[in-house]
């Protein structure tokens, strides 16, 4: 039979087959200001893709709290060369998890916010198109006019930073707005750039059982940072890990 990513819970506490809501219990978060948490799959040598790609060492068990953990967000933040990547487009989840947010006090879709410090998204595209609810694109006051023009066309955008995107004040701005609970999907440059701010709260690290070797970028990309890490959750789907670390 195919796996269908069954979960076992392995520390701090044990338990087997774990339900959704179960899965789900162990993500608590305090999110009085804000709460960002950020979600990556990694092989065991480090590599953050495989063939160029995220997707090529998920398995059933990480696509199933992948998918959970959009539940639990008010907004989805990813980088611009993730979305292009990965193929970003329409909705964050099914009919069964609009059900679910709905009924648990969440709006019945997640806002998607894409980081571009240059703009450079098709407004055209199914990011957009195909989107339930209104895209957020948050970029920076470098961008060309004309292309944010356009995207303000089916984007609300924010502009936080000169040359760079200002990440702490694009989460300010996110927060005004009600979206305090914030779901990072990546890419590297992403994560490192939230590690430099010193603005991430949660990481849930996915280890495939893999080797990749070549030459596939790490989880976090950017400046030297050391931000310190506690293990707060270990789960087990056959020879995968499902790690869940927060702030020290």
């Amino acid at each position: 039979m195919a796996d269908v990513g069954t979960i076992d819970a392995l520390w701090p506490v044990q338990a087997a087959g774990l339900d959704d809501d179960a899965v789900l219990a162990g993500y608590e978060e305090d999110v009085r200001e804000r709460w960002v948490r950020v979600n990556f799959v990694s092989s065991l040598d480090g590599s953050a893709t495989l063939d160029g790609r995220s997707g090529g060492l998920s398995d059933a068990a990480d696509k199933r709290v992948f998918a959970l953990l959009r539940r639990v967000c008010d907004v989805v933040l990813v980088g611009a060369g993730t979305v292009r990547a990965e193929g970003y487009s329409g909705e964050l989840g099914n009919a069964a998890d609009g059900r679910w947010r709905v009924a648990h006090g969440f709006a019945e879709h997640p806002r998607l916010a894409v980081v571009t410090a240059s703009a450079g998204l098709d407004p055209a595209s199914p990011l957009f198109t195909d989107a339930p609810v209104r895209p957020i694109v948050v970029t920076s006051a470098a961008a060309p006019r004309e292309r944010t023009a356009a995207l303000a066309e089916v984007a609300d955008v924010i502009t936080a930073g000169d040359g760079s995107v200002d990440l702490a004040g694009a989460l300010d701005a996110l927060a005004t707005d009600g979206l305090r609970r914030v779901h990072c999907e990546g890419g590297p440059h992403l994560l490192g750039s939230l590690a430099e701010v010193d603005a991430l709260d949660e990481l849930c690290l996915t280890l495939s059982p893999v080797l990749a070797s070549g030459d596939g970028p790490r989880i976090a990309a950017g400046a030297v940072t050391r931000l310190g890490l506690h293990l707060a959750r270990v789960l087990r789907s056959q020879d995968t890990l499902l790690l869940r670390y927060t702030r020290a």
